[in-house]
């Protein structure tokens, strides 16, 4: 049977399409709320994961921690030991332009990222972190079909959630880029990496311009919409 030190499913079946909040206690509440036939693959380091059926679907969904090392660590895993092809990170971010308000679902066409990530692959250049085009086409094309408002751009991946200098997300915004998050580079750049797509979903949990936050609880059982569209992607 297929383990790694971080995910031991004991036999039990990871779908191809795995939803990845990072809250780990937000995959139970997807699990219970949305699935069907569930079955739990994975309690190491209380990460938990588990795979059901969404309208005839096979779908999985697992906790992937905070930071591009947590959510780094368990791609690779996901990709490289247990074959599945489309990873698709549910999250919360930090509006970081005034026209986002609490709750507004966003998606990362790009993630920018301070990150040193992209260090091991050698690049004598900048590389952009994008999203798979099929998992973002249809994703626009669920939401639409939903009427669930949706904005489509680039994020920020950023290392630091406390960060020393208070202007440092001053030039991100200049440039246009939408939220701030935490995981969505490393993702997009485990998945290019080795052929498989990848997407990022978030809900706005916070605001950088108006300062307005949602709760822990909030954040990890009222953000529906998002992975009302994300569950139809499998």
């Amino acid at each position: 049977m297929k383990s790694t030190a971080h995910i031991k499913p004991e036999g039990v079946e990871i779908a191809e399409t795995v939803l990845l909040p990072g809250d780990p206690l937000r995959a139970k509440f997807i699990a219970e709320t949305f699935l069907t036939d569930v079955v739990q693959f994975n309690t190491v380091r209380n990460m938990f994961g588990f795979t059901g059926t969404y309208n005839g679907k096979r779908i999985s969904v697992m906790g992937s921690g905070m930071g591009m090392p947590s959510i780094g660590i368990y791609s690779w895993e996901l990709i490289n030991v247990f074959g599945c092809k489309n990873l698709i990170r549910i999250g919360s971010c930090g509006a970081m332009q005034k026209e986002l308000n609490l709750y507004d679902v966003v998606i990362g066409m790009g993630a920018s990222t301070n990150s040193n990530y992209a260090s091991q692959y050698n690049f004598n250049g900048t590389y952009s972190a994008i999203a798979s085009w099929d998992l973002l086409n249809k994703a626009v094309k669920v939401a639409e079909e939903k009427n669930t408002p949706v904005t489509v751009g680039n994020i920020l991946s950023s290392d630091i959630f406390y960060n020393a200098d208070p202007n440092a997300m001053k030039p991100w915004m200049d440039m246009g880029v939408l939220a701030v998050e935490m995981e969505a580079a490393a993702l997009y750049m485990n998945a290019a990496k080795f052929g498989v797509n990848a997407l990022c979903i978030l809900t706005v949990s916070d605001s950088l311009i108006t300062h307005e936050e949602t709760t822990p609880e909030e954040r990890q059982t009222a953000f529906t919409k998002m992975m009302e569209i994300a569950l139809e992607l499998a």
